[in-house]
């Protein structure tokens, strides 16, 4: 068993990473090096591996430099910063956003002259912003609550595992990879969605968060001994999908497939396969998150996510876009496309292997992020989708993409949890339908 902390961890967050220039605004005095930094506008850039922080105004007076800057707020107080971060990054709701902070900041040189900013907080603090960036703090008190334990035991068990990335073993005519948790080399944890979201303690803005916080405190969920490596995603589409269709191939029987209803029980006829997938598809089983009560997800979600359609959605693509799109995002040079064949569906009718057919040549890609990278400018919602053409069956103009879900689809379905709660259903009731066999501990105090 890898073990579980005795007392709350700290974390490094990584807030903005590798930019040419940081502004940060500090909304109360900080420490550096000895002396105070006073309320105000700062600018952060980096030359030759040294981080000079000045005044932002005309002629700046500089601050502080270094390879790293540590500003720390008072002992005895809170003491804010804020910053303009990119959210969604590379995904079609992608912003720029004003975010408020707490706790430490660090400002560390990375390469070709640019800067990250890392926040340093207690991981119960983080969770407050984690909760209510991932869905709104208006949420049914028992999602609050057991997205709490959940996202908690996902970045511990993110933090004490062994995690790889990339390719993983392609053979000639393949283009296989999976995107993880990485280790990275100046922080824990992102600040994006490759991570969990984390936006700032603006974002808190009701006293339920802060009590699905404190009631759940160093709660997490176990299987075999172990902290959960606990998944989830916006929305399944219908079925929850199994851990190696997006990941690395191995069986996590916690985060088996499940149908996203009262009855768990998987469709009789499996969706791996293309006719069953399509009937699915048109005809969706009664599921929780099959929800279209755009007042009931406006109290559920943050503004960002109201602008997607997520439970059955479309997307029309030209060929030549999706052959400009696989030369810019991959270097694949095969041609105008003209079919986009499946090999390999997971349970939830998850695309894990795609041919891509060109007029000269072809190529077979995945898994399921890789697959919605590349076809799109952005990312697909999901991977469980078919494709229809318009045009010469043999070399279509027009690919359209219809498809369901929003995310992998492995572990707990946000929207469908959401409905759950606001159903009644208790929060280990909610864990328990989409973590198989898993437990509770309070792994600290």
């Amino acid at each position: 068993m890898k073990a579980l902390p005795t007392h709350e961890p700290q974390l490094s967050v990584g807030l903005v990473s590798d930019v040419k220039a940081i502004r940060l605004r500090l909304l109360g005095e900080f420490a550096l090096g000895g002396r105070q930094v006073p309320p105000g506008d700062y600018d952060a850039t980096q030359s030759a591996g040294v981080v000079a922080l000045t005044e932002a105004t005309s002629g700046g007076a500089s601050v502080a430099r270094g390879s790293e800057l540590h500003l720390m707020p008072p002992a005895d107080r809170e003491s804010r910063f804020e910053i303009e971060a990119t959210i969604g990054i590379g995904f079609h709701w992608e912003q720029n956003e004003q975010q408020i902070f707490c706790g430490h900041v660090k400002l560390c040189a990375t390469h070709g002259d640019r800067v990250s900013i890392i926040n340093e907080v207690p991981l119960e603090t983080y969770l407050r912003s984690v909760v209510c960036s991932e869905m709104s703090a208006g949420s049914p008190i028992e999602l609050l609550r057991a997205h709490a334990i959940v996202s908690r035991s996902w970045l511990l068990a993110q933090l004490s595992g062994d995690k790889r990335a990339g390719p993983i073993g392609n053979r000639p005519g393949e283009r296989i990879r999976i995107y993880d948790h990485e280790s990275h080399a100046d922080f824990d944890v992102c600040a994006d969605d490759h991570c969990q979201r984390y936006q700032g303690v603006g974002r808190i803005v009701s006293a339920p968060v802060s009590a699905a916080i404190d009631d759940t405190r160093g709660i997490v969920l176990v299987h075999d001994a172990e902290v959960c490596d606990a998944r989830f995603s916006k929305c399944c589409g219908g079925v929850t999908e199994a851990f190696g269709a997006s990941w690395q191939d191995r069986e996590v029987s916690y985060l088996s497939p499940i149908r996203d209803a009262a009855d768990r029980t998987m469709p009789a006829t499996s969706l791996v396969g293309e006719s069953a997938f399509g009937r699915y598809l048109a005809t969706p089983l009664p599921s929780f998150c099959d929800c279209s009560d755009t007042d009931l997800l406006g109290t559920l979600l943050p503004k960002s996510d109201m602008e997607t359609r997520f439970y059955r959605w479309r997307e029309r693509r030209e060929a030549g876009e999706l052959t400009r799109l696989l030369g810019e995002k991959a270097g694949i040079d095969i041609g105008r496309v003209t079919r986009l064949e499946p090999i390999e569906r997971g349970a939830s009718g998850r695309l894990v292997r795609l041919r891509i057919v060109g007029d000269r040549g072809e190529i077979v890609v995945g898994k399921e992020l890789e697959i919605r990278r590349l076809l799109s400018p952005t990312h697909l919602r999901s991977s469980a989708f078919v494709t229809e053409t318009i045009g010469n069956q043999r070399r279509p103009d027009v690919f359209i993409f219809h498809g369901a879900g929003w995310g992998h689809g492995v572990g707990l379905c946000q929207i469908g949890a959401a409905v759950m709660a606001i159903r009644g259903y208790e929060h280990l009731e909610i864990m328990q339908h989409y973590y198989r066999d898993a437990g509770v501990v309070r792994a600290y105090l």
